[in-house]
């Protein structure tokens, strides 16, 4: 491959990490929320969560993804394609990680509940000394495995003109007819994206534990 044919490649890896990036913090941040609403059984809120789940998490990313392309002028947004790919993403993985959020908190022993207001800590010292930790630690491996899918789905936002690091790579094995070189840099990155979460998920659950200590 030439100069230009790398400098491509990593214009698209910069796009697909900054996606990727944009959409676990919201969707990891907004699941949490919505897991811990869908515990409060808040009325009606509750029960619309429940059903938004149940939709998307049957919904494809691609055409979650035109959806949004589309619902988003007629909403009045004007928006670029990149923030289509992030709401588009966000909305997706929101979803399951408000699954995996809800299913750690409803595991987590009540009895330490009544420990600490045996001991006189407030409500929300509890939950961020002693839930929290435990719960983040129970719902990392969950959470893992949903971002390492999402970045795996994220060449799903090409389909709006985004041009992430799949379709660059298929430009660059269409006008050079070296498919091969392309696709192991590709690989590569993706690989290293997913280390990087691997690596992340065991560093959080000693700081965790430590927390929970």
């Amino acid at each position: 491959m030439d100069i230009n044919s790398w400098k491509m490649l990593w214009e698209g890896a910069l796009t697909t990490v900054g996606l990727s990036v944009c959409s676990i913090v919201a969707g990891v941040t907004l699941g949490l929320l919505i897991g811990l609403v869908r515990l409060a059984r808040v009325p009606f809120l509750s029960q619309f969560l429940a059903l938004y789940i149940s939709l998307i998490r049957a919904t494809p990313v691609l055409t979650l993804t035109l959806a949004v392309f589309i619902a988003a002028p007629s909403l009045g947004l004007d928006v670029s394609l990149f923030a289509v790919g992030v709401i588009a993403l966000t909305l997706n993985t929101m979803a399951f990680n408000a699954e995996i959020w809800r299913t750690a908190f409803a595991s987590f022993p009540r009895e330490q509940l009544e420990a600490a207001k045996s001991a006189g800590m407030t409500p929300w010292l509890c939950f961020r000394r002693i839930v929290l930790p435990q719960v983040t630690v129970s719902a990392l491996p969950g959470l893992v495995s949903e971002m390492s899918g999402l970045i795996k789905g994220s060449p799903a936002v090409a389909v709006i003109g985004i041009v992430e690091l799949t379709r660059v790579t298929n430009r660059i094995a269409a006008e050079t007819y070296e498919p091969l070189p392309s696709i192991i840099a590709a690989a590569v990155v993706y690989m290293a994206m997913i280390f990087i979460l691997v690596r992340a998920q065991r560093y959080f659950e000693q700081y965790a534990q430590r927390l929970a200590g």
